[in-house]
C-alpha cells in the first residue's frame, strides 16, 4: 500500500513537472558585438605612458570599425587627446580621426566642430597639419554643406600664416579641393592680433603663395590651382605671368608644376594677346607659352625635361612657324623681327643722310642689342625636338618621338619637316626608342613620302636582331609611300636579305609585299621583266615554287597587277600556273586577278569573296532563314527533325567557310544546334522504354553525349565573345538539361542512395544558381525545361531523389527546343600556329634528360585576356601531355582584337631508338563560377552535403595540332 501511494505521489509530481516545463516560456538569447569604444576606453586606460598608449592606438588601427561604433570611437580618442601631452600621440589620434571620418554609414558632419576646437588650441606644427588633414577628409566626404565647407575655408585661411611648410602645404591643399570662386575669403591680416577682414578671391590666394621661401609650399600653391582647374574652376589669366616666372625656379618639382600651370593656361586663353619683354611687339599667349615650354626641353633635371616634351605635344593649337622653329637649332634673326625694305628705306629717308664712307660704323644702328633679351620667341624653341631626340636620358627621346607623333598628325607640312628626325632615330642605341619611332613613323605614314635616301636609313633596320623591331618595321612599309621604282627595288632586295636571314619572318615579309604591290603598281610594272627574269624570245627556266624569295617576289607582282592589267601580259606561261597554285595555298596573299584568255578562278571560287555567296546581307538572311525554319520543332520528339537539324548544321557550317564576316556566327548556331541534336537522340523513345538492364549500350551512348553536350556549352560561353545576357542564359540552359540528362542516367544505373541524394542536391544548387544569374531573362524560358523546374522547385526542394528523377526525365522529354536569337555581332576565338610549321623532316635532337627550346609562333583573333587564358599544350608520343602557362611579356598586341603569341616552350625526355611525332597546340582556360544554396530536406546531415565549388575549370583547344619530329638520344657516358 505504501509502495503504491509513493508511485501515485511520484506520477503526480512528474505530471506537474512536466506541465510547468510547458508553459514556461523559451529564454531568448541576444547576442551582442563587443563595443569597440569600450575597448578602445579600456586599453587607453591601462597605458601607463605614452609609447603604450602610441602601442595601443597602432593595434586598434589595423582592426575594422562599424559604422554604428565610430561616434563612440572618437569621442574616446577625442577625451585621451585632450589629456595627452605626447606630440607623437595627439598625432597618431588626429590620424585616426581621418581614417574613422571615411567609414561608410557614418555621418562626420558631427565632429567638425571638435576638430577645429583641438586645431585652435593645439601648439605643435606636425599634429596642426595632420588635424588640417583631417578636415580635409571631412570636407571631401560633405561637398554639399556649404556651411560647413565655408567654415574649413576660413580655418585654412587663419592657418595659412603658420611657420611650418607642412601646416601651410595643406591648407592650400584643401583651399584647393573645397574652395569656390563665387565664395569671397576673410583672411587675417599677418602680424596683427585684430582680424581685419579683406574679401579676396580663392585664387589670390593660392597665387600668393607662388613666391613663398620654401619650394615645397610654392609646389603645394601652384597644385593647388591645377586641383581647382579639375573641378571646373576657370583659372584667372593674371596668374599666367607668375607660372613662366615659376619656370626658372631654383627647384624641380615647382618647375614641373609650372609646366602645367602655362600649358593649362594656353588651353585656356590661347588667343589672348601678350606683350613680349623688352619690346613693342605682341603675340598671342599660345605661342608664347608653347616657346616657354619647349624652353624647358633643355631643364637640368630629366623629369621636367620628359614632362615638357610630352606637354608640347598636346599644344596643337600653336602656329606653324612657331612649330617648325622647334627643327632648326638656328636662331631667327638675332631673335629680332626683321623690318621690311620699306621700314629701312623710310628710316633712312627720314634721317636725311646717307654714309659717306669716310667713317667708320658712321651708318650702325642707333640701339644696342641686349642678347640675353629675346625679343620674339624663347632661344629654347630653336631647335626643341632636336635637343630631346638627342637627349641623354632615353625616357626623353621616347617623350620627344610621341610628341613628334601628336603635332605631325594635326600638320601635314610639320609631318614632312620632321621625317629626317624621325627616320634618324631609328638608329638609337635604346631598342625602346627604336620601336617608338617606327610606330610614329606609321601612324604618320598617310602625310609623307619616302625619298631613296631615307628609304635606305629605315631598311638597314632589317638588320636588326630584335623580331619586333624587324615586324614593326614591315608593318611601317605596308604603309609608306615611295617615290620611285628604285625605291620599290631597293625594298624587295633588303626583305629578300631579310628572309635569308630570317627565315621565322616569312609571313611578316610576305604580308609587307603584299601591300607594297598595291600601293605602288606602276612602280612595279617597269620591273616586272628583271623580276620574273623572262625574256621576249628565250624561254626562261622555270623557278622553283618552294623557294621563299620566288613567292615573295609573286606576291608583289601579282597585288600589283589587280590595279594595273596591262601586267599579265608580261607574265610567262609558268607564271599563270604558279598564280593558280598560289590563289589556292595563299588566299590571303594573293587578289582574284581576272586574266587575258584564260579560264581563271573567279572572285565567285575565291574563299572569303563577297560575291561568292552573295553580299553580307544575304548570308545573314540565309543564316536568320536557316534559324527560323529550326524554330519550327516545337518538340524533341518531332518526327524529321532530326534530319532537319543534320541539314542546317551542314548548311551553317559551309556558310561559316565562305563568308567570313559571318564565320563566329555560323559556327555558334551550328554548335547549339548541335547540342540540340545530341539530346534528340540522346532522349529516343527505345531507350526509355525497356528495361534498364536491356539498355545498358544506349544508355552508354546517352551518357557520352550528355560529356559532349556539356563540352560544346563551354566552349559556346567562353570561345565566342560579343554574346549578350539572353544567349548566355540560352547557354546555361542547354548545360542544365544535360546535367539533368547525367542524373537521369546516373538514377538508371543504380549506383546507390548516398551518391544519388549528393548529385541531387548539386542538381537543385545549380536550378537556384540558375534562376538567381539570369533573373531578367526568365520570362523568355517560361515554357522550357527550366522554366518547368522553377515553378516545380518548392516541391522538387522536399521531394525524394527517386521522385525527382522521375520528374526530371518526363520534364526532359516533354521540354520543346530553344529558339535562338543572335545578337549584331559574334567572334570566335581562334589561333594559328605559324612556328613551328610541322613540314620540316629534319628532327629536333637533344640529349635526353636535358630540355630543349622550341619556339612557338602564334597568332590569336578575338581572345579576351591571352595573358591569363591561353596555354600552351605538349603532347609527347606516348601520351604523356604538359602544359606550359606562357610570360605576359610573350604576347604583342599588333592591332584590334589581334594578339600575337611568341614564346619558348622547353622539351624533355627518355631516349627514343627513333624519332617520333610530338604535337602542339593551344589552349583556351576557362572559369565557369558556380554557388551554392540552402539544404533540400530530404538530407537530415549535412555530412553528404557536397563543399561549394568556387569554380569549374576546364581548357578547350582553339588551334589545330601542329606535329613536330623530336628525337632524344642517349647520353654519351
Amino acid at each position: 500500500m505504501a509502495a503504491h501511494l509513493k508511485r501515485r505521489v511520484y506520477e503526480e509530481f512528474s505530471k506537474v513537472v512536466q506541465v510547468s516545463h510547458e508553459e514556461a516560456p523559451a529564454k531568448k538569447l541576444r547576442l551582442s558585438k563587443p563595443s569597440k569604444s569600450a575597448a578602445l576606453h579600456i586599453d587607453l586606460c591601462k597605458a601607463s605612458n605614452s609609447t603604450d598608449a602610441l602601442q595601443y592606438l597602432l593595434q586598434f588601427a589595423r582592426k575594422p570599425v562599424e559604422a554604428e561604433s565610430v561616434e563612440g570611437v572618437i569621442r574616446i580618442l577625442l577625451e585621451h587627446y585632450y589629456k595627452e601631452t605626447d606630440n607623437s600621440v595627439r598625432l597618431k589620434i588626429a590620424s585616426l580621426l581621418g581614417l574613422l571620418s571615411k567609414t561608410q554609414g557614418f555621418s562626420c558632419d558631427c565632429i567638425v566642430d571638435e576638430a577645429i576646437n583641438t586645431l585652435n588650441n593645439e601648439k605643435s606644427h606636425q599634429v596642426v597639419a595632420q588635424l588640417m588633414d583631417t578636415l580635409l577628409v571631412i570636407g571631401s566626404h560633405l561637398p554639399e554643406n556649404t556651411a560647413i565647407r565655408q567654415k574649413l575655408i576660413e580655418v585654412a585661411c587663419k592657418h595659412l600664416s603658420d611657420t611650418y611648410f607642412g601646416v601651410r602645404n595643406k591648407c592650400l591643399e584643401l583651399l584647393g579641393c573645397l574652395g569656390t570662386v563665387d565664395t569671397p575669403l576673410n583672411k587675417a591680416s599677418e602680424g596683427q592680433g585684430s582680424v581685419a577682414a579683406m574679401v579676396r578671391d580663392v585664387q589670390s590666394v593660392i597665387s600668393d603663395y607662388f613666391a613663398d621661401q620654401d619650394p615645397r609650399v610654392r609646389t603645394a600653391a601652384i597644385k593647388a590651382m591645377l586641383q581647382l582647374h579639375e573641378r571646373g574652376m576657370k583659372i584667372h589669366q593674371i596668374i599666367y605671368e607668375q607660372a613662366c616666372r615659376l619656370l626658372s625656379d631654383d627647384y624641380e618639382q615647382v618647375r614641373s608644376a609650372a609646366v602645367q600651370m602655362v600649358w593649362v593656361l594656353s588651353q585656356l586663353y590661347p588667343e589672348s594677346i601678350v606683350p613680349i619683354p623688352s619690346s613693342n611687339e605682341e603675340i598671342r599667349l599660345v605661342d608664347d607659352s608653347f616657346g616657354k615650354i619647349s624652353h624647358m626641353v633643355s631643364d637640368g633635371s630629366w623629369m621636367v625635361r620628359v614632362q615638357a616634351a610630352k606637354t608640347l605635344g598636346s599644344m596643337l593649337q600653336v602656329s606653324p612657324q612657331f612649330l617648325e622653329q622647334t627643327l632648326d637649332k638656328k636662331l631667327m634673326s638675332d631673335l629680332r623681327r626683321k623690318r621690311t625694305a620699306h621700314e629701312r628705306a623710310k628710316e633712312l629717308y627720314t634721317s636725311g643722310e646717307f654714309s659717306s664712307g669716310r667713317k667708320w660704323a658712321d651708318d650702325a644702328p642707333k640701339e644696342r642689342l641686349d642678347t640675353n633679351a629675346v625679343n620674339l620667341i624663347a632661344s629654347g624653341a630653336c631647335g626643341a625636338f632636336v635637343h630631346g631626340l638627342e637627349d641623354e636620358m632615353y625616357e626623353v627621346r621616347i617623350a620627344a618621338v610621341e610628341a613628334l607623333s601628336l603635332l605631325a598628325q594635326s600638320s601635314p607640312s610639320f609631318a614632312e619637316k620632321c621625317l629626317d628626325f624621325l627616320v634618324d632615330m631609328f638608329n638609337d642605341e635604346i631598342e625602346e626608342v627604336r620601336l617608338q619611332s617606327i610606330h610614329v613613323l606609321r601612324e604618320i605614314s598617310t602625310n609623307i613620302t619616302l625619298r631613296e635616301d631615307q628609304l635606305d636609313t629605315v631598311l638597314a633596320v632589317l638588320e636588326d636582331s630584335s623580331r619586333d623591331i624587324r615586324e614593326a618595321l614591315h608593318e611601317l612599309l605596308c604603309y609608306t609611300n615611295v617615290s620611285t621604282k628604285e625605291c620599290i627595288q631597293l625594298a624587295l632586295l633588303e626583305l629578300l636579305k631579310n628572309l635569308n636571314k630570317y627565315p621565322t619572318d616569312r609571313n611578316s615579309v610576305w604580308k609587307c609585299l603584299k601591300f607594297l604591290g598595291l600601293r605602288h603598281p606602276t612602280l612595279v610594272l617597269p620591273l616586272v621583266p628583271e623580276l620574273l627574269s623572262t625574256h621576249p624570245y628565250f624561254d626562261t627556266p622555270e623557278p622553283d615554287m618552294d623557294d621563299p624569295a620566288y613567292i615573295a617576289v609573286l606576291v608583289l607582282v601579282f597585288n600589283a597587277a589587280k590595279s594595273c592589267p596591262t601586267m599579265p601580259a608580261l607574265f610567262s606561261d609558268h607564271t599563270f600556273r604558279h598564280y593558280a597554285y598560289l590563289s589556292d595555298s595563299l588566299s590571303h596573299l594573293v587578289p582574284a586577278l581576272r586574266l587575258p584568255g584564260r579560264k581563271q578562278a573567279s572572285s565567285l571560287d575565291q574563299p572569303g569573296s563577297t560575291s561568292g555567296c552573295g553580299s553580307v546581307e544575304s548570308a545573314q538572311m540565309f543564316l536568320q532563314q536557316s534559324l527560323n525554319r529550326v524554330n519550327t520543332i516545337q518538340n524533341l520528339d518531332t518526327p524529321g527533325s532530326q534530319d532537319l537539324l543534320d541539314f542546317t548544321i551542314r548548311d551553317l557550317q559551309r556558310l561559316g567557310e565562305l563568308q567570313t564576316e559571318l564565320a563566329g556566327a555560323a559556327d555558334f548556331c551550328a554548335t547549339f544546334l548541335r547540342c540540340q541534336l545530341l539530346l534528340m537522340k540522346a532522349l529516343q523513345d527505345k531507350l526509355w522504354n525497356m528495361a534498364v538492364p536491356l539498355c545498358l549500350k544506349q544508355n552508354a551512348m546517352a551518357t557520352a553525349a550528355a560529356r559532349q553536350i556539356l563540352e560544346e556549352t563551354y566552349k559556346l560561353e567562353f570561345v565566342y565573345s560579343g554574346l549578350e545576357s539572353r544567349q548566355v542564359a540560352t547557354v546555361h540552359h542547354v548545360r542544365l538539361q544535360a546535367k539533368a540528362l547525367q542524373l537521369v542516367l546516373m538514377a538508371r544505373a543504380r549506383r546507390g542512395l548516398d551518391p544519388l541524394i549528393t548529385s541531387c542536391e548539386k542538381f537543385l544548387h545549380e536550378v537556384e544558381s540558375f534562376q538567381r544569374l539570369f533573373l531578367a531573362e526568365l520570362p523568355h524560358f517560361q515554357d522550357s525545361f527550366a522554366g518547368r523546374l522553377l515553378e516545380l522547385l518548392p516541391r522538387l526542394s522536399s521531394c525524394k531523389p527517386v521522385e525527382l528523377v522521375k520528374i526530371l526525365q518526363s520534364t526532359l522529354r516533354q521540354s520543346s527546343m530553344l529558339q535562338l536569337h543572335l545578337p549584331e555581332q559574334i567572334h570566335r576565338a581562334t589561333a594559328t600556329i605559324i612556328e613551328p610549321t610541322g613540314e620540316s623532316d629534319n628532327p629536333l635532337r637533344f640529349t635526353s634528360g636535358l630540355v630543349a627550346a622550341l619556339d612557338i609562333d602564334a597568332t590569336l583573333e578575338h581572345v579576351q585576356d591571352p595573358q591569363s587564358r591561353v596555354k600552351v599544350q605538349v603532347v609527347y608520343p606516348d601520351g604523356q601531355a604538359h602544359v606550359i602557362q606562357p610570360k605576359p611579356g610573350d604576347f604583342r598586341k599588333p592591332g584590334p582584337h589581334r594578339h600575337r603569341l611568341i614564346t619558348q616552350v622547353y622539351l624533355s625526355h627518355t631516349a627514343w631508338t627513333e624519332p617520333c611525332q610530338m604535337e602542339v597546340r593551344l589552349l583556351l582556360a576557362y572559369s565557369s563560377s558556380s554557388s551554392s544554396s540552402s539544404k533540400p530536406s530530404w538530407s537530415n546531415s549535412t555530412d553528404a552535403l557536397p563543399p561549394p565549388e568556387a569554380a569549374t575549370e576546364g581548357t578547350i583547344p582553339f588551334s589545330k595540332a601542329v606535329k613536330v619530329f623530336i628525337m632524344p638520344k642517349p647520353a654519351r657516358r
